[in-house]
């Protein structure tokens, strides 16, 4: 009976370790996939860029830009329709993030980004500023994020930025926002 079971184990073949063929399959189908939602994702970045073509082009920066009242650096996280803070605005490089130095003066905020457009936002269009948790695809602990809200031709975008030092935000919030000062008609009750 001994020399059957050797018989019998020695026929026997153990299973492939590896199915090469299959695993390379498998390999090359998933970079496919995900080569797929790559380029679906582009494209719609791209049809986002061209549904927000009439946006207007963004000022530039005045050629004197006057004494600095505030400056702040840190980073850009994106621009959307002021209020809905899911419509990112992608036109003009406003989606795209960056570093970025803030400057703002007399004329207006200049916003200087490494590799990405800068732009500069007039005094005249600046319409206020708070604090938000969060903007288009970025969520910050309560009240992380300087928004930045002003118009652009017919259309009022938040901006959204975080300070390398958040303390700076507050100094910011007050520069921008316009007092609501009370005249003698609506002060109290009569």
């Amino acid at each position: 009976m001994t020399s059957a079971l050797i018989n019998l184990a020695a026929e026997q073949k153990s299973a492939a370790v590896t199915d090469w063929a299959a695993r390379i399959g498998w390999v090359v189908g998933l970079l496919l996939f995900v080569a797929l939602l790559y380029w679906l994702m582009r494209e719609g970045w791209k049809w986002r860029s061209t549904l927000q073509g009439d946006l207007p082009e963004l000022p530039a920066a005045p050629a004197v830009p006057g004494e600095p009242t505030l400056t702040m650096t840190g980073r850009y996280h994106g621009s959307t329709t002021a209020g809905q803070w899911l419509d990112r605005i992608v036109a003009h490089g406003l989606g795209t993030r960056s570093k970025a130095g803030l400057t703002l003066t007399e004329q207006g905020v200049a916003v200087v980004r490494p590799g990405a457009q800068d732009f500069f936002i007039p005094a005249a269009a600046l319409r206020g500023a708070r604090r938000e948790a969060g903007i288009a695809g970025k969520v910050l602990p309560e009240g992380g994020l300087l928004v930045i809200t002003w118009q652009h031709g017919d259309k009022t975008i938040d901006s959204g930025f975080r300070s390398d030092r958040a303390a700076e935000h507050a100094a910011w919030i007050e520069a921008l926002t316009p007092q609501h000062h009370l005249t003698s008609d609506t002060e109290g009750a009569r």
